[in-house]
């Protein structure tokens, strides 16, 4: 079958590099575990001591994620420090991250509702000491923070400074108090589990009763060009069609020409790609959005053009493989929004390609 050896392949290929923009978001599950410093309530005469979460959640969409986590802190009487007092607890945590396209971290703010349960040990005498209060009580959390990118990643950091409230009204050290407030400032990493889901095209289906004489996939009852070539892609009609792919990881700021942070990772999957299949050329080619002077923006997206074509000359891509840079300006729109400001921002718009010409 002629199929499309180096379309499919660099498709396949950049697919996964690219998730971050064709995906809204990760939808796997993912483990967390973080560090970080508890700031007790001084009203506890507690010290201030160490804690560790350990969680597991997923993104609701875009700009939402659910965890569940466990905690664990064990400060000590800051009068008797042979005195033990430790908290552990469980928290349903919900994260609103300002997610911006092109941009590889994202702030957040935190809410969560959990539980929390304290082990409080008191002297009342010498001779009967240490007593043990064990009680449980309601809790609440609400912060900031923010998370690097997870898409296509192996792990992502998280860096957080919360407020937990936690109703404990029984408190031996404070028996008057009907709640403490603590702050909680960690580092913690976010390991997704499993790949991405990546759906897969079936092969155009041949009608019985039809041969397919130039073999390309398509039987001769729906063949439109039954002299297709080996090594070109097919369309369902036997035709040859374009291949273009949009590298959509690689992103320009508006009225730039320098990468954003994050395209770096694509660019380095076009590379290996491209250095895998030595079969293969491609035309590099810029667009701009609608803004400004047609000649301008000419000279802009062959800027653009050029910082790729560049990028994948020093990464090993002989440039005979490479044609251009070509800078097609804003006479390739992949949406018309015409020359009105602010409209004519088109993130769309403003893009590189490569053409694959074989």
């Amino acid at each position: 079958m002629k199929i499309r050896l180096f379309g499919i392949a660099v498709m396949a290929g950049l697919a996964f590099a690219q998730a971050a923009s064709a995906q809204e978001f990760d939808d796997r599950w993912y483990v967390t575990g973080s560090a970080g410093m508890n700031i007790q309530d001084n009203d506890r005469d507690t010290r201030n001591a160490p804690f560790g979460t350990l969680g597991i959640g997923t993104f609701l969409n875009r700009n939402w994620s659910l965890d569940g986590e466990l905690n664990y802190q064990n400060p000590n009487d800051d009068h008797n420090q042979d005195l033990n007092w430790s908290q552990y607890g469980v928290s349903l945590d919900l994260r609103r991250h300002f997610a911006t396209e092109g941009r590889d971290w994202a702030p957040y703010v935190l809410m969560g509702l959990g539980y929390q349960r304290s082990e409080e040990e008191f002297a009342v005498s010498a001779a009967n000491s240490p007593w043990q209060r064990e009680e449980g009580s309601l809790a609440a959390k609400v912060g900031v923070g923010i998370q690097s990118g997870l898409l296509g990643k192996r792990a992502a950091i998280r860096t957080e400074l919360a407020y937990r409230a936690d109703f404990d009204d029984n408190s031996v050290a404070a028996p008057r108090e009907d709640h403490f407030g603590d702050l909680l400032a960690s580092v913690g990493v976010v390991i997704p589990l499993g790949a991405p889901a990546a759906a897969v095209a079936p092969p155009p289906a041949v009608q019985p009763g039809c041969a397919d004489d130039d073999s390309d996939g398509v039987s001769n009852c729906d063949d439109k060009c039954p002299n297709s070539k080996a090594g070109e892609l097919i369309g369902n009609d036997g035709c040859p069609v374009p291949v273009t792919l949009d590298l959509r990881g690689v992103n320009f700021d508006f009225d730039k020409a320098t990468l954003r942070a994050g395209s770096i990772e694509t660019l380095a999957s076009a590379a290996a790609i491209l250095k895998s299949h030595p079969e293969l050329r491609a035309e590099v080619a810029g667009h701009t959005d609608q803004c400004g002077k047609e000649g301008y923006n000419q000279q802009l997206s062959e800027r653009r053009a050029r910082v790729v074509y560049d990028y994948l000359t020093r990464n090993g891509v002989n440039a005979s493989r490479l044609a251009g840079p070509v800078g097609y300006g804003e006479n390739r729109p992949l949406e018309d929004l015409g020359q009105k400001m602010p409209a004519c921002k088109s993130e769309k718009n403003r893009r590189t390609e490569l053409n694959v010409l074989n």
